[in-house]
């Protein structure tokens, strides 16, 4: 799925996109959104067929679907986007409000990276190759928030694994950080 362009409304809402609410989230603090974090996810790890990040994101995950899900099931976390392998962009918190999606985590000695970021989820592992409609969307998607965020400059879009360090890993090895540049660049 490519999508020809994005906006943003006043709520914070992509407008061509698929959106189901999360009720993870909560009020930002007065802070500008100045960071864009990028992550990855497959439920189970390593599986893309079903809807089951959908179902984690919103606390929907049933844990009898499968052993993984059971020690998952009750967190409570979330991204403001969801990027699937075929491109498809699904919304689940509005850009106005706070993602549960960087956990402890801290830019330049700045810690809480949620109070002030926007967090994608890509779908995918650190070792699988992302689809090039992943990354088209992805740098479509970019180009929209820095648009309307634009104290997310290129210095300013991390992986999760540049905000908590040994603790988390994605977007992994997989993911071409030159190519995805090299998009955004593109006018």
């Amino acid at each position: 799925m490519q999508y020809s362009s994005l906006g943003i409304n006043s709520y914070g809402w992509l407008q061509e996109v698929s959106a189901i609410p999360s009720s993870h989230y909560n009020h930002r603090p007065q802070e500008e959104i100045s960071l864009l974090v990028i992550h990855n996810i497959s439920l189970p790890p390593g599986e893309f067929k079903d809807d089951y990040v959908c179902d984690f994101f919103t606390g929907k995950l049933d844990p009898r679907m499968h052993p993984y899900f059971r020690n998952i099931s009750t967190m409570e976390v979330s991204s403001h986007c969801f990027v699937r392998r075929d491109g498809e962009i699904i919304q689940f918190v509005s850009f106005n409000e706070r993602a549960w999606h960087a956990g402890v985590s801290s830019f330049r000695g700045r810690p809480a990276c949620n109070d002030f970021s926007i967090g994608i989820e890509l779908e995918g592992t650190d070792t699988v190759p992302y689809t090039l409609d992943q990354y088209k969307n992805l740098a479509l998607l970019t180009s929209t928030l820095r648009k309307k965020y634009p104290l997310i400059t290129s210095d300013r879009i991390v992986g999760h694994s540049d905000i908590a360090p040994g603790r988390k890993t994605d977007p992994g090895e997989s993911f071409d950080w030159n190519f995805y540049l090299k998009l955004l660049s593109k006018p």
